[in-house]
């Protein structure tokens, strides 16, 4: 399993590195056929729309695998790292997380039939849309694969936490006695 993991972590490093070099090219294209040889190539944003969707929604994934996504950072200001209340509020976040990603993954599924069965088109391009869409369900089937790896590594965690914070107050009681 850890193979296949360091595998897929590979190909979408790799992906968005390859997309990320792509959309410059796109935009220097465009600069230059419109200022410098005033002729635009009409299209060019609308080609780029593919390659933003897909950088948007694997470094959406990617930030979840390497689990440096946006949280709610002010809530543990007020609860000390180490604790029983940390543990639970982890394990909290953690599945209300996995649920809002599993609520959106469900939509992002709907959409994608939807995406399948209409089989719209680019309005200039005629490209169809279903390979900018399809990226929304991708994205969102690996962000909840990593939330719930995320799930299941705060859960372990905060149950060693609870486990030594018990065996503390137990040895302090003893000591008293």
């Amino acid at each position: 399993m850890k193979k296949f993991s360091r595998a897929a972590a590979k190909f979408q490093e790799y992906f968005t590195m390859i997309l990320t070099i792509i959309l410059p090219i796109l935009i220097v294209i465009q600069v230059v056929l419109r200022y410098v040889f005033r002729a635009p190539l009409f299209g060019i944003e609308e080609l780029m729309l593919f390659p933003i969707i897909w950088l948007y929604m694997i470094g959406g994934a990617n930030a979840s695998r390497t689990r440096s996504h946006i949280d709610c950072g002010i809530l543990t200001l007020y609860i000390h790292e180490g604790t029983k209340g940390r543990a639970v509020f982890n394990v909290v976040r953690s599945l209300i997380s996995i649920v809002v990603s599993l609520w959106l993954t469900y939509w992002a599924y709907w959409y994608f039939m939807y995406s399948l069965k209409t089989w719209k088109l680019s309005p200039l391009l005629k490209f169809p849309m279903f390979f900018a869409e399809s990226a929304v369900l991708i994205g969102l089937i690996l962000m909840t694969i990593y939330t719930g790896a995320e799930l299941v590594d705060v859960f372990k965690a905060s149950r060693e936490t609870i486990r030594s914070k018990n065996k503390t107050i137990t040895a302090v009681k003893e000591e008293v006695k």
